[in-house]
């Protein structure tokens, strides 16, 4: 695995950019356990019955980031990336012709349009213009829970990642 680049989180500071600092580590941990490998690498599955891949990981962190940020936070009508009706996980099930060029740039145009649509907020207690499960969440909320998401998710890439070629690490 590739050199480890992340920041670590400030262990005093504000709430606000403590938050930030923590979605932005997890952001990170889940793209450096995904450097070096190959797009057939990137497309293998864990163990049946699961099909779950590092690829399909990243497609999925595109749809949530835009989905919190996008449709809940900003209310914004902002469709699916990758999930259909007729597979509404679609984005954890890659194809051949599905590309790690493309999952990671349009992963990365999403991180950056939740960070406007973040920062645009005037405070961590500012509810959200759209709505989920019918209901609206503060910036904290959305912030605490992407942590969750990711966090779970890279614990899922560790394995992943081992599986593939042996390489672990935080």
């Amino acid at each position: 695995m590739t050199t480890d680049t992340r920041i670590d989180p400030p262990a005093l500071g504000g709430e606000r950019p403590t938050l930030e600092a923590f979605l932005d580590y997890h952001r990170e941990t889940l793209a450096m356990k995904c450097r070096g490998l190959d797009g057939n690498q990137l497309r293998q599955v864990s163990v049946p019955p699961s099909g779950l891949s590092l690829l399909g990981l990243v497609r999925h962190m595109a749809e949530v980031e835009r989905w919190w940020f996008a449709s809940v936070l900003a209310g914004e009508e902002a469709a699916a990336v990758y999930s259909t009706e007729e597979d509404r996980d679609a984005d954890f099930h890659p194809t051949e012709e599905d590309t790690w060029e493309e999952a990671y740039a349009t992963w990365q145009a999403e991180i950056a349009r939740a960070r406007v649509l973040a920062a645009a907020a005037d405070s961590l207690d500012e509810p959200s213009r759209g709505r989920s499960r019918g209901q609206a969440f503060t910036l904290r909320w959305i912030y605490i829970h992407m942590i969750e998401e990711y966090a779970r998710h890279n614990g899922h890439a560790d394995l992943l990642r081992e599986r593939i070629d042996g390489a672990t690490g935080e």
